[in-house]
């Protein structure tokens, strides 16, 4: 018999089972798994307003295109984390979500220093909410960067109806504060989530040189790694200039 026969046969896919297959076992063994490309960016979002404005809703909905009827309210923060990609840069996000009952003010405080995008939502169809907008810029104005991004969202969108709160009351209420983005939405409907997100990580990415050193990305991103359960210890707070 002539063995080279045998060889090009088996070579050719003509031998036994063992034959199949050693050659494509090789062949998976070869291949190395690509790393995922790291993010260039990781920035820290939070999301404030009063309870039961929808704040989890919009989160939930914008990191995991979920809805939830009866949300729970958020005890202290909660957050989620979403990877986008804006302006040819890998962005990840950590988006923490806070509690708008007063007694957990001490506690959420702490996460707005570290903030470089903060969104502001109210309930369209409830007077109450959009009246303690106020209070809400008065801990931004405590607590939060100078230079944090701000978007003001009038919530609920899908209950037209019932609505006592005008599109014009809240452009009226953003255009007084420098810099502040205005929109409405429904985190129901899905209307205008994606949106509120991409805009403000697209306003606050337009702000950062195209090219970082090492030392200035440590210094202007938050690191995820490991995800704090409580900030660390913040300095005095810098009051935002009107």
């Amino acid at each position: 018999m002539d063995h080279r026969y045998d060889i090009a046969r088996r070579a050719a896919g003509g031998g036994g089972g063992s034959g199949n297959s050693s050659p494509g076992l090789g062949a998976q063994s070869r291949r190395r798994k690509v790393p995922p490309r790291p993010a260039d960016f990781k920035l820290q979002i939070i999301i404030i307003g009063a309870r039961g404005v929808g704040k989890t809703s919009l989160m939930e909905r914008f990191t995991d295109d979920t809805f939830c009827e009866a949300c729970k309210s958020t005890v202290g923060v909660d957050f989620k984390i979403k990877t986008v990609e804006l302006r040819g840069k890998k962005i990840r996000l950590q988006i923490w979500d806070t509690a708008g009952q007063e007694r957990f003010n001490s506690i959420t405080s702490a996460y707005y220093r570290g903030a470089k995008g903060i969104v502001i939502v109210y309930d369209i169809t409830k007077q109450e909410t959009f009246d303690d907008l106020a209070k809400w810029m008065k801990m931004i104005d405590k607590y939060a960067s100078e230079d944090a991004e701000l978007l003001l969202v009038g919530n609920k969108l899908d209950c037209e109806s019932d609505r006592v709160i005008s599109k014009q009351q809240g452009e009226r209420f953003a255009s007084r504060i420098s810099g502040m983005r205005f929109c409405e939405s429904s985190a129901k409907d899905n209307f205008n989530v994606d949106e509120i997100f991409l805009k403000l990580v697209d306003d606050i990415i337009s702000k950062m040189p195209l090219e970082m050193t090492n030392k200035e990305l440590s210094n202007s991103v938050l690191s995820l790694q490991p995800e704090p359960d409580v900030p660390p210890e913040l300095p005095p707070p810098r009051m935002r200039c009107c």
